[in-house]
């Protein structure tokens, strides 16, 4: 499965940030969303390409609100790119999105994402886009 996601870098609740895990959140063009859940992603910001664990759908363990969002966190990357364009290339569904007990609970479950996209999108990255 591989579906692409772009849109603009978006500032969010920066809830993320307080417990070492960033990510960015993006405004997505208009068009469909895959379905809900924890997607293994390449992350394209200009010629680069990173690794990345995407949460697409509600944060039950952050806040209540319905609202659904496109948020990911990109893999041994620290640079500002607030307003930049990225295009998410959704690559493997992880899981469902879950409601953990505290945010070092969602801390925990992402680190063990990022391993299972690390171990799934290592050989991508060696070819070319």
């Amino acid at each position: 499965m591989t579906a692409e996601i772009e849109g603009i870098v978006i500032h969010g609740r920066g809830k993320g940030r307080t417990v070492g895990m960033p990510t960015a959140n993006i405004l997505c063009d208009s068009g469909a969303l895959p379905p809900l859940g924890v997607y293994a992603s390449i992350v394209n910001i200009g010629d680069e390409r990173h690794i990345g664990v995407t949460n697409i759908g509600t944060r039950p363990s952050v806040d209540d609100s319905p609202a659904v969002t496109v948020e990911t966190h990109i893999l041994d990357f620290d640079r500002d790119i607030y307003g930049e364009r990225l295009v998410l290339e959704l690559h493997f569904l992880i899981r469902p999105t879950e409601r953990l007990s505290s945010l070092e609970a969602v801390k925990e479950q992402v680190g063990r994402d990022a391993e299972n996209a690390r171990r799934m999108l290592a050989p991508l990255l060696t070819r070319e886009p």
